[in-house]
């Protein structure tokens, strides 16, 4: 399925704001993290793992090409960096696609 061009210029503005959010999130987990009673060099080398896993999610970083848009989403969706009630202002068509395809996985 090709985006439309109007969910595609969605998307492009909706982007920035859920990675924000996303990573307001990690660095919350992160916060708790370094708090716990754990010794200097665990909580550094737990965090430090935490960091190189998490900076490979959309949530993070994201290829922003039209042509995996619908794929982008949907594992926004699956990394729980959005939910379906994020694509509020989408087509019908984009949301019925992405929720067909998340509830199958």
């Amino acid at each position: 399925m090709q985006i439309s061009e109007r969910d595609w210029k969605i998307f492009r503005k909706k982007i920035p704001n859920w990675q924000e959010c996303y990573m307001e999130r990690l660095v919350a987990e992160y916060i708790a993290l370094l708090q716990t009673d754990k010794s200097a060099s665990a909580k550094f080398w737990e965090l430090e793992k935490r960091i190189k896993q998490d900076k490979k999610s959309p949530g993070v970083i994201i290829d922003m090409r039209r042509t995996t848009a619908i794929n982008n989403i949907i594992n926004l969706i699956l990394d729980e960096v959005i939910s379906l009630a994020d694509l509020e202002d989408f087509s019908d068509d984009l949301k019925e696609a992405v929720k067909y395809i998340t509830e199958k996985w």
